[in-house]
């Protein structure tokens, strides 16, 4: 079974320096109302778009989503 976006974008929360990717995985994980387990594209395209913390930029979220669908 495919791990959730959620779950695969959690690896890059905790960096030191912080960066994009980092930045935007830990307001993920603190947005208590993110689809955790959500798989689909347009779903949480619509969610990051409409009700996401500012940090969840969609154009992050279209790069860690490339890496998501070739994982």
């Amino acid at each position: 079974m495919h791990r959730s976006f959620y779950q695969f974008t959690l690896k890059y929360r905790g960096k030191i320096d912080a960066d994009d990717y980092s930045r935007f995985s830990e307001a993920m994980f603190l947005d208590h109302s993110f689809p955790k387990s959500e798989t689909d594209f347009e779903r949480l395209s619509k969610y990051i778009e409409e009700k996401a913390h500012p940090i969840m930029k969609a154009s992050v979220f279209d790069e860690i989503w490339r890496e998501y669908i070739d994982q």
